[in-house]
């Protein structure tokens, strides 16, 4: 386990005025712990005690993971029915009943829940996201490197399929290549989402799944996708022309494309996060695609795709170096065609930096 980042658990537990925190299977419970478990029938769970301790409530098949791991064991057996006495066990060696337990509401199940109201029925759950956020959200220089790797090892992916990017070529068919290319060029599995490659009006849906529909002259080609190096992710897109398009669909790419350079300029450390989404949105609104860009600008990244910070207009947040995030205007024109160009940023000492260095300008494949 990293002591160092237990050490600032402890002290945020301490700061936050909770007397522990239980995390389920999630990034979360790997950031602090650096082991990995995954949500099943069988319920496992870290407890953080801002004393220091840590213990994990787990099925006697995963106790290998702990060995030599200053942890605290409460293994259980394939009875459930021997459940609940194991958690109340683990509780009662911590004194958490009655006590200030905080839990990360989007990771928690009701399933773990119930056994931490059964284990420790006069004990509280306040949320704990602010407090597990606060500590994840800086990156460290071993983190910025897993996730530069993890940049480098998309775009090489991304360059080595679109050769096969050609009209009367599915969506599934390059979702298939760049699935494949990804795992070739080293990315951990799983990816941090499921490769999105959406064209003609497909694009104009930002969370499209791939479909059968072959690419067709005139199609923008939107790609959006990431790798994983030892559990940190990259987030990045590209629109693409098949054949010739459009002189607005030209348009709106180049738009998208300044909007994200604006984004891109934006942010800085000491500044609120939502000035990245005011600078990009102002791009689009001033040219008149205001009602197209549907979402926020950006949001943050690491461990998972999706994490604090979020580049929403109204998110006072401030910036601080080691904040990682993603630039991502888009304009969607429905059922017609749509761009987004997305980058992953660091803030720096006195600016961000882009780990994306991909070609930004509109590419003709087909």
């Amino acid at each position: 386990m990293n002591q160092h980042r237990l050490k600032k658990l402890t002290n945020a537990l301490t700061e936050s005025g909770l007397d522990a925190l239980v995390l389920n299977p999630s990034p979360s419970l790997l950031y602090a712990t650096g082991l990995h478990f995954h949500l099943m029938e069988r319920p496992v769970i870290g407890i953080f005690g801002a004393d220091g301790r840590v213990g994990l409530v787990l099925p006697e098949l995963e106790t290998a993971k702990l060995n030599g791991l200053d942890i605290d064991a409460f293994p259980y057996g394939e009875n459930p029915a021997t459940w609940t006495s194991v958690f109340k066990k683990a509780f009662d060696a911590f004194d958490l009943n009655g006590k200030r337990i905080g839990v990360e509401p989007l990771a928690m199940r009701i399933l773990e829940y119930r056994y931490l109201q059964a284990s420790a029925p006069h004990a509280t759950f306040p949320d704990a996201t602010e407090t597990i956020a606060s500590l994840r959200m800086r990156k460290d220089t071993d983190e910025i490197a897993n996730m530069r790797k993890a940049v480098e090892i998309a775009q090489n992916a991304l360059e080595a399929t679109l050769p096969k990017v050609k009209i009367g070529v599915s969506e599934k068919e390059i979702a298939a290549e760049l699935v494949m290319q990804l795992i070739q060029h080293g990315s951990m599995s799983p990816f941090p989402f499921q490769p999105i490659v959406s064209a003609g009006p497909n694009s104009a849906n930002p969370h499209a799944t791939p479909t059968e529909r072959k690419l067709q002259a005139g199609d923008l080609l939107v790609i959006d996708y990431g790798a994983m190096v030892n559990d940190y992710v990259s987030d990045i897109t590209r629109t693409f022309a098949i054949g010739e398009i459009d002189d607005e669909y030209r348009k709106i790419h180049e738009i998208t494309q300044a909007a994200n350079a604006a984004g891109r300029a934006a942010g800085k450390p000491g500044l609120p996060a939502g000035v990245v989404d005011i600078a990009a949105r102002k791009v689009i609104d001033d040219a008149g695609y205001g009602a197209y860009f549907t979402h926020r600008t950006g949001h943050g990244l690491g461990m998972e795709g999706h994490e604090a910070p979020y580049m929403r207009a109204d998110n006072q947040r401030i910036l601080e170096e080691g904040m990682a995030y993603t630039v991502e205007p888009g304009i969607y024109l429905p059922n017609r065609n749509g761009v987004r160009v997305e980058d992953d940023m660091i803030i720096t000492k006195d600016g961000a930096e882009s780990l994306t260095t991909l070609p930004r300008e509109i590419r003709v494949l087909g």
